[in-house]
């Protein structure tokens, strides 16, 4: 399995080898759209925050006598139907939405994204980006010249602030270290190209033994 090597000039210079195991994987909707939900939710830092009757201010006595009053019998002026008290069922900040999932089903589904990017024709290689000043105006010619209409996901091989100095500046295009490669990039972005140092990478991470 290979996918195209392209040059910063926007020639295409070859092929790379990539792994079958992690290119070749068989459809699993079902579980790519599992892990994306696991991680969506595992972002999730609720803020709303209401105050439940026993923590609003105040209600330390009856309102007015049990009796006689001619109106419905209350016992503090925090419950939740008068104005100013608590909230029944309101949004708490100390909700966990947080979700798990092993390992081996965390590793299939991203495999499994990689293989349907692979299949549509997606994943390509870049040999290297180096430019003599680090300007957003190069990164942006060279990608006139590279084959990919929009939403490029670049996957670098190690932290590089250069480049990321350089292109996070361009609309629909974004960098991740291989290391941190992520079902939610990979399916919001239509274009997967790999740093030609980030496919050995990949595969040192990803298929290492156990």
């Amino acid at each position: 399995m290979n996918i195209p090597l392209y040059t910063q000039d926007g020639a295409k210079s070859g092929e790379v080898a990539v792994s079958e195991r992690i290119f070749g994987q068989k459809p699993n909707n079902a579980l790519v759209h599992k892990m994306l939900i696991m991680q969506l939710s595992n972002k999730r830092h609720p803020i709303a925050h209401t105050l439940t009757k026993g923590e609003v201010r105040g209600g330390g006595k009856k309102p007015y006598a049990q009796k006689h009053t001619g109106q419905a019998r209350q016992g503090s002026i925090t419950n939740p139907h008068n104005r100013g008290g608590g909230v029944a069922f309101g949004p708490r900040n100390v909700r966990n939405f947080e979700l798990s999932a092993s390992k081996n089903e965390r590793r299939k589904a991203l495999f499994c994204a990689l293989s349907g990017k692979f299949a549509d024709g997606r994943v390509s290689a870049l040999e290297s980006y180096t430019s003599d000043k680090p300007k957003t105006k190069l990164f942006n010619e060279m990608m006139k010249k590279l084959p990919f209409e929009k939403d490029v996901l670049f996957v670098l091989p190690k932290k590089d602030d250069a480049f990321v100095q350089v292109s996070r500046n361009i609309p629909r295009v974004k960098t991740v270290i291989v290391n941190y490669l992520n079902i939610a990039d990979l399916l919001k972005n239509r274009d997967v190209v790999f740093l030609k140092e980030s496919v050995a990478k990949l595969e040192e991470i990803f298929l290492r033994k156990k």
